[in-house]
């Protein structure tokens, strides 16, 4: 008893599982950062993809179709074995297959079908999205059962963000309040303690590696290649993109009638 009332017990804290519990609690946010950023990654690059496809695809059909016309030009005039092999191969490029749908539906004057709506995560989503990585994240258990809850919880939280699903997030934030719960842990100061630490520190940080080397296949990828060229906006992108596209196309139609004007 002091004049100031009862004495209060201060709590010894062990150095070292200061160190760990900080580092372990940078690990645990960077892993969500980098979790985060992945996943958004990986939309945008679906997003890229489809609309890549959409307005360019016919354009890289058509260069298709006038490198095999003017390779059997050139075969035809030659007869030379090699310019034949060549217009062989040119020609194989397009799929007869797919000519055949196309065709098919343009004389029923089907409609030609059209590339996914682009999916775009507003900030919202982007903030569910973290919170419940961060809070469900399957690397955050230890226990196997649980880590295999969190794995399938998680599975649903990332096919809702590629959607861009808002209300479904917010509908699996809500689940995940009502249901979860946190893994038991060792008691602060006890033998177990430090332990536990080390071998989620170490997990974490395995994951972490495994999430940096995906991003950066993801941003090698020939198509995150051609979105690093100009990341903040696309669109212009497909633009730059279809206009050197039309040159290469006039060019070859050049030729074409070249080739075929010496036959």
């Amino acid at each position: 008893m002091t004049a100031d009332g009862p004495a209060r017990t201060v709590r010894w804290v062990d150095p070292e599982e200061q160190r760990l519990t900080e580092k372990l609690a940078e690990a645990e946010t960077a892993l969500v950062d980098a979790e985060v950023a992945v996943e958004t990654l990986r939309v945008e690059l679906d997003n890229f993809a489809h609309l890549h496809h959409q307005r360019l695809g016919p354009m890289y059909v058509r260069l298709d179709e006038l490198d095999a016309l003017i390779a059997e030009a050139v075969a035809a005039r030659t007869g030379d074995p090699a310019d034949i092999r060549r217009a062989v191969q040119a020609r194989a490029v397009l799929d007869p297959e797919l000519e055949q749908l196309v065709a098919e539906a343009e004389a029923e004057s089907e409609p030609v079908p059209q590339a996914p709506e682009r999916i775009r995560p507003d900030r919202e989503s982007q903030r569910l999205y973290r919170e419940l990585a961060r809070r469900a994240h399957p690397d955050l258990a230890q226990d196997p059962d649980e880590v295999e809850r969190r794995g399938a919880f998680i599975a649903r939280v990332n096919a809702a963000y590629a959607r861009g699903d808002l209300s479904g997030l917010q509908r699996l934030a809500d689940e995940w309040a009502a249901g979860a719960g946190a893994e038991t842990a060792p008691e602060p100061g006890s033998v177990e303690r430090a332990e536990w630490l080390r071998s989620r520190l170490e997990r974490l940080s395995a994951r972490l590696r495994r999430l940096e080397a995906l991003r950066a296949e993801l941003t090698e990828s020939p198509m995150g290649q051609l979105l690093m060229l100009l990341p903040e906006d696309p669109d212009a992108l497909l633009e730059v993109l279809a206009e050197q596209l039309l040159a290469t196309v006039a060019e070859r139609e050049a030729e074409l009638a070249r080739v075929l004007a010496e036959a």
